[in-house]
């Protein structure tokens, strides 16, 4: 029921998610399609063209026609004599172009004094020159539109005739041009596309930088609109600089000479009046304080762009939409998936991303993409989800708070009967109260969980569906750390069983193939709950126990895993089996072999002499007395009862020796003792520590042929602080076969080489040793090669100050 509360929540939330997107990216879609966005979207555009100025370029010259000029040489219009003057002292100087931005589309009255007009005289001037661009313009004489161009004199005279049509935007700013533009399939290039043509000799129409949005074709070649203006190649311009960005002159000092040629060769010369009151300026995006910048000005603008390459590329409104859609996707995703908090973050970053986006796009790509659209859907967003979200929080915990308010109390409480509480005044105060004290509780609750989890003296994992450790008790973590798994929770359970070994699988099982996931399912909890034997790889004995948890609507939510070491157990176990073993086989033989020689003993045919009678019963009651005692030799070294005392080394060694030397003289065995002078103190249990030689000396004189030695010596090593007694007993017999080696402190392990002869012993006497030593913090070790003889090594800490 929860669950499905839950799965309730999200689909409304997911759903409230999903209204809101559609709405507001179609809200953006809309107001990008029907361009109610422009406005904004250029006010951001001459911002950033304000902050995108680059340095001027040096070869464009503006011999300005300002107040100065017009201060010396009087009100305008001047005599076109004047202006042949201009360019004879321009072509004196060698520029790479001359635009003069001056419309001469009438003739000038010729005084009768003068011989040669000043039309004549200044189309010799520009015939001279050929470098002269001149412009002309559209005008409606009633009739339609009609080209005025410059007389023909002066229109023969011009290298080349251009426009100097500039194309304002709705609110009346300046930011493109067409950079051709024409009437009765007649076009002409713009002023400055004219100027670059002309310096760099490029018969116009063949240019091969030609930027700008086109015509379209079948407009273009569309014989019906004969007669009517078109445009082409719309240029969006990345302007460098206003007023005055552009080196200028005044035009007297030029006419003067008071401009040196060497300030004027191989530049640009733009023509044309700077003057406020010519009327002859516009508004654009880098007109700052001043409102307007001059024409002129404006085609240094235009001619920088086209000779550095570089011009402002508008996004399509595909393009532009997709931007302006993307990003307040984003944001509605950042909205969906993450926290107020996080999600507030994610919008402001992609506020800025989207604002410097456009602006580096501008800067480093010359690409214009609107940004207004996204920005606004961005901030529009955020409050709006809030808001919902902050609706369907109040209400869903109201719901919840009040449901766990009337939930049975596991927990003892204290009384707050008497508990004075504030008046409720709306229901956030009612639901921060229940929520105050279901937090309490469940804090209460959960602080009983983990400290009965920490309580419990097995390893403990708590897991979820899948495996993932979510909470583990202390000797779990100490267990795990010492397999070498420091990191136990957010682990997977089977990864950390993968190590153990595969328990046995009983046969009545349907699938004997057991895998860790088994814990983790189901249809094994049965057998799971029982629990499986396993060994980890320090050889400890396990049993592994699951079980499953589950919520308040009986599904499941986790899983309980218990590790529980019954290593001692099995020890206990296998020792007992052991000794059963051991009293039904090796007891048992010596008293059955006496029982059956007195049953023989009855039959006078199968009686044997007296004297083999008693020989043997002799020896079968010897080996069971043998036995018994090595089990009594064994407990005592196992138990607790140790007498433990300070004592010189020499002397066990001697008292051992001296009790084996009868044993080895019956095989002539020599027993040689190397003890260097000094003492030998350690503190041990002198009846045990005899014991454990005697044993060691036994055996070297049983596994050793006859007519060898077998050498005892004693050393003191020391270590710094510390000092260690070092007994050696080293013979020459038989050895211990490498396969065998590992198994020789353990029970009822008895070795034996094809070539020596058989001894008796059941295989405790090297238990024994091992045991003594223990107890006494010592160590042994061995070396040992078949058929050429052992050396054990006795370690006990000293006493020696």
């Amino acid at each position: 029921m929860q669950e499905d509360q839950h799965s309730r929540m999200e689909h409304i939330a997911f759903r409230e998610w999903l209204i809101l997107s559609f709405l507001l990216l179609s809200l953006t879609a809309s107001l990008i399609i029907f361009r109610k966005l422009e406005h904004a979207d250029m006010i951001l555009y001459d911002r950033f063209m304000q902050w995108n100025m680059h340095e001027a370029r040096q070869d464009i010259l503006v011999v300005a026609i300002d107040d100065y000029s017009l201060n010396e040489l009087g009100k305008w219009p001047w005599p076109r004599q004047r202006h042949a003057q201009l360019l004879k002292q321009l072509n004196a100087a060698n520029p790479a172009a001359i635009g003069l931005d001056i419309l001469f589309t009438e003739e000038e009255p010729q005084a009768a004094t003068d011989q040669i007009s000043g039309d004549q005289l200044l189309a010799d001037a520009m015939t001279q020159s050929n470098r002269v661009i001149l412009p002309l313009i559209p005008q409606n004489t009633g009739k339609g539109l009609e080209t005025t161009r410059p007389i023909p004199m002066l229109a023969n005279a011009a290298r080349q005739i251009s426009h100097i049509h500039l194309e304002p935007d709705q609110d009346g700013i300046t930011r493109s041009v067409f950079l051709r533009e024409g009437m009765s399939n007649e076009w002409w290039p713009h002023f400055a596309l004219a100027m670059k043509d002309v310096a760099q000799n490029i018969p116009s129409g063949t240019e091969r930088y030609l930027p700008g949005q086109r015509l379209p074709l079948a407009l273009r070649k569309s014989d019906h609109l004969s007669g009517v203006w078109q445009r082409d190649y719309r240029m969006y311009v990345p302007f460098s600089g206003g007023s005055g960005h552009f080196q200028s002159v005044p035009y007297v000092s030029v006419l003067r000479g008071e401009v040196p040629d060497s300030f004027i060769r191989n530049k640009y010369i733009l023509i044309g009046p700077t003057a406020p009151g010519m009327t002859d300026s516009y508004p654009t995006p880098v007109s700052g304080n001043d409102g307007t910048t001059p024409g002129i000005e404006i085609n240094a603008n235009i001619l920088a762009s086209l000779l550095d390459e570089r011009a402002i590329i508008m996004a399509t409104r595909w393009q532009s939409m997709l931007y302006n859609l993307v990003i307040p996707l984003l944001g509605l995703i950042a909205l969906q998936r993450l926290s107020p908090r996080k999600a507030l973050l994610a919008t402001m970053i992609l506020l800025a991303s989207t604002m410097t986006g456009s602006f580096l796009a501008m800067r480093y790509a010359s690409y214009w993409l609107p940004p207004t659209g996204a920005v606004l859907a961005l901030v529009v967003a955020y409050p709006l989800w809030s808001w919902r979200r902050l609706e369907a929080a109040i209400r869903y915990l109201g719901e919840e708070f009040m449901a766990l308010d009337k939930e049975p109390h596991l927990m003892p409480e204290l009384n707050i009967q008497d508990t004075p509480r504030p008046v409720l005044t709306d229901k956030l105060e009612q639901h921060i109260n229940a929520m105050r004290i279901a937090a309490e509780r469940v804090r209460d609750l959960r602080q009983f969980v983990s400290d009965s989890l920490a309580s419990l003296p097995d390893a403990t994992l708590v897991t979820t569906t899948d495996g993932n450790v979510l909470l583990s008790n202390q000797p779990a973590l100490i267990y795990f750390a010492s397999l070498g798994l420091p990191k136990v929770n957010d682990s997977l359970v089977p990864y950390l069983f993968s190590r153990m070994s595969t328990p046995q699988v009983s046969d009545n099982n349907n699938d004997p193939a057991f895998s860790w996931w088994n814990i983790l399912d189901l249809q094994h909890t049965a057998s799971m709950m029982q629990g499986v034997e396993v060994r980890d790889p320090l050889n400890h004995d396990l049993l592994i126990k699951s079980a499953p948890c589950y919520n308040a609507e009986k599904i499941l939510v986790g899983w309980i895993i218990s590790i529980i070491d019954i290593t001692a157990i099995r020890a206990a176990e296998r020792s007992r089996d052991e000794t059963l073993h051991f009293i039904s086989h090796d007891m048992r033989a010596p008293q059955a072999s006496i029982l059956a020689l007195l049953e023989m003993q009855k039959d006078s045919t199968t009686a044997l002499p007296q004297d083999e009678l008693l020989s043997r019963i002799e020896k079968a009651s010897r080996i069971t007395l043998g036995l018994a005692d090595n089990f009594v030799q064994l407990a005592r070294a196992e138990s607790q009862d140790y007498r433990f005392e300070t004592i010189d080394f020499r002397e066990i060694l001697l008292d051992a020796t001296e009790e084996m030397w009868s044993l080895a003289r019956t095989k002539n065995i020599r027993l040689e003792t190397s003890i260097p002078p000094g003492d030998y103190p350690v503190r041990a249990d002198r009846a045990l520590m005899t014991r454990v030689l005697t044993n060691l000396l036994s055996n070297a004189i049983k596994y050793s042929p006859r007519d060898t030695s077998v050498q005892c010596s004693l050393t003191l090593e020391q270590r710094l602080a510390d000092a260690t007694v070092i007994c050696s007993i080293a013979d020459h017999g038989y050895g211990i076969p490498r396969s065998e080696q590992n198994k020789l402190f353990q029970r009822f392990q008895r070795f034996k080489n094809a070539d020596q002869p058989r001894q008796d012993g059941v295989g405790l006497g090297m238990v024994f040793i091992k045991a003594v030593l223990d107890r006494h913090h010592a160590q042994i070790d061995f070396t040992s090669v078949p058929n050429e003889g052992s050396t054990f090594n006795v370690k006990l800490p000293s006493t020696h100050l």
